[in-house]
């Protein structure tokens, strides 16, 4: 047993840069300490801003304001993406009114929905259009707006606008990060948290696409409550996280293969 309780939660924040998520029984047993010390410690280190509580125990934190941009999004967390997508994809029915949110992941579904028979596309991605067009879909509509280099999106009061005159049976969205303690889903910035309040608005079922990568994260602006969206689709490394969720929040989740 260490020394000390800032001994000890110096290693608590050591083993969080390694490991996904650490629970309470964890923590008890490694330390030789009760379940009231092992809370103690991660409500000192949440205070602290090191680390975000979860049900049953915590997870590493980092803030992120603004979203990444797509060149370092698309060489990240690649296989579970492809696994993501291909759940997701699985999802949507012959003759879907599709509306996809621009992202790598959303990117990966649209490679996969593209030969499809019947669907209907609309997305504010650039280089998901470009992906439809050239594999010769037959039904795309592309947002207009204000461009945003970062994530290669049409975003903004146009794009807003745009997308409330549709009415999409499945929507694949985007998260920049996910706080299963307080049930909710962010994105990095107010602009995109915005125009994805609409796509929600207007579609009949969501379908939220996210890494595991997602859950260890802190983004500026929240997008929606987990209980509002249909479905979030992410990959087994999440597994860890997911099963300290309350049980209304797990049937929420679905897990890539």
């Amino acid at each position: 047993m260490l020394n000390t309780a800032e001994d000890r939660q110096e290693k608590i924040v050591d083993l969080l840069r390694e490991e996904l998520f650490l629970d309470i029984k964890t923590l008890t047993k490694r330390f030789d300490i009760s379940v009231a010390t092992a809370r103690r410690d991660l409500v000192e280190l949440e205070e602290a801003g090191l680390l975000r509580r979860t049900h049953g125990g915590a997870v590493s934190i980092s803030q992120v304001a603004h979203d990444p941009a797509n060149a370092t999004r698309a060489v990240s967390q690649r296989a579970e993406k492809r696994a993501i997508a291909e759940t997701a994809a699985a999802m949507i029915n012959d003759e879907d009114v599709v509306l996809l949110d621009a992202g790598t992941t959303a990117l990966e579904v649209a490679k996969l929905l593209v030969g499809r028979k019947g669907l209907t596309f609309i997305t504010n991605g650039a280089d998901i259009v470009a992906e439809l067009i050239r594999h010769d879909a037959s039904s795309v509509y592309s947002v207009g707006g204000e461009f945003a280099e970062i994530n290669r999106s049409f975003r903004g009061p146009l794009a807003e606008h745009f997308i409330r005159q549709f009415n999409v049976d499945k929507l694949i969205l985007n998260a920049a990060s996910i706080d299963l303690g307080r049930g909710l889903i962010f994105t990095g910035s107010p602009v995109n948290a915005s125009i994805q309040k609409a796509m929600i608005e207007v579609s009949n079922r969501t379908i939220v696409v996210a890494d595991h990568t997602k859950f260890t994260k802190s983004s500026f602006s929240v997008t929606a409550k987990i209980e509002d969206v249909g479905v979030i689709v992410t990959d087994a490394d999440a597994k860890a996280i997911i099963e300290t969720a309350p049980e209304k929040l797990r049937r929420k989740f679905a897990i890539a293969n």
